[in-house]
């Protein structure tokens, strides 16, 4: 008999084996074997995986279970894993919230799929918060509904856009014309990834800072040779060459705002966090904008341009006169 292919069979089984197991006391390997439809070495491999489990690595932190000697198999103690997983008031409010804003994202997603996990969520949920207080979500709403169905039709008509869009930093509003490519959800987030015609290269945009939005009547013209944007281990990647800063608390803000490739805690609750960079007048304004909160660690010739910005934008103010002083 072979074993079930894949992790997430294995996994199915790990979380119900302990509780099945509970409920039979003195029953052998090979008739839990069956019942799962894997051999008694499989078997035995997850029970030997799950004594490994536990909330901790001390005595009495692990789950005991004894399945050598007779062939039966005895569950000592279960730890958590001594009934099915149970949702909490709390986690299947949170679930179903990502559901919901999923749903509200244009694109291609599989709308009967997430209706029906709704519901099935919904249900759990309903199970979940009986006899509790009801528990309140408020989501608040960010991307323009205009714009959302505007970027919507210019995929579905591959169509051109004008659209009026603020910066990262927020201190610059630019009108561009884009080639609409495919809409991407990174942390709950919906960005466009476009070709953009005024910086002759791929782009991608945040939704929620898209002011204004217009269809062209001329089609979407992607060149061939255009480069899709990278998709790195924590999700939309600017292409771009790496910095490394170092931020204080007061800047930390900047490694859940914006991707970051790695974040190292430092003292004093400091991180150093590096990041793809694919404007340097983009990182030059933000470390403008952290001041004393941020340092940059590499490339060392990054500061010295900060250091430059600096002084030119002091240089515009005038010098104060002795007497003023």
């Amino acid at each position: 008999m072979s074993s079930p292919a894949g992790a997430g069979a294995r996994l199915s089984r790990l979380l119900a084996l302990v509780p099945w197991l509970l409920s039979r006391p003195g029953i052998t390997l090979t008739e839990a074997a069956d019942h799962f439809g894997v051999t008694t070495d499989a078997l035995v491999a997850d029970l030997d995986l799950l004594i490994c489990s536990g909330p901790g690595q001390q005595h009495g932190e692990l789950v005991d279970i004894w399945y050598w000697d007779d062939g039966t198999v005895k569950v000592l103690d279960p730890q958590s894993l001594g009934r099915p997983l149970r949702l909490t008031a709390e986690e299947a409010a949170a679930l179903l919230v990502a559901l919901r804003v999923l749903a509200q994202v244009p694109g291609g997603h599989d709308r009967a799929l997430i209706d029906s996990v709704t519901a099935k969520l919904e249900d759990a949920a309903g199970a979940a918060a009986a006899g509790r207080a009801a528990v309140s979500v408020t989501v608040e709403e960010r991307v323009d509904p205009a714009v959302a169905e505007c970027v919507r039709r210019a995929l579905d008509e591959q169509r051109a856009l004008h659209i009026r869009y603020a910066g990262a930093a927020r201190d610059q509003v630019s009108e561009r014309v884009v080639d609409p490519v495919a809409l991407l959800s990174v942390d709950g987030r919906p960005y466009l990834s476009a070709w953009c015609r005024s910086a002759g290269a791929s782009r991608t945009f945040r939704l929620d800072r898209i002011l204004a939005c217009d269809l062209r009547d001329e089609p979407a013209a992607v060149p061939a040779e255009a480069a899709p944007p990278e998709l790195g281990r924590d999700g939309l990647r600017p292409a771009g060459a790496a910095v490394t800063l170092d931020l204080l608390a007061g800047a930390r803000w900047v490694a859940e705002e914006y991707p970051v490739d790695q974040v190292q805690p430092r003292a004093g609750g400091a991180v150093r966090v590096t990041l793809p960079v694919a404007d340097e007048r983009w990182i030059v304004r933000l470390l403008l904008r952290l001041g004393a909160d941020a340092r940059v660690v590499s490339p060392p010739q990054l500061a010295d341009r900060v250091a430059a910005a600096a002084r030119e934008a002091l240089a515009a103010y005038p010098t104060p006169s002795d007497s003023e002083v």
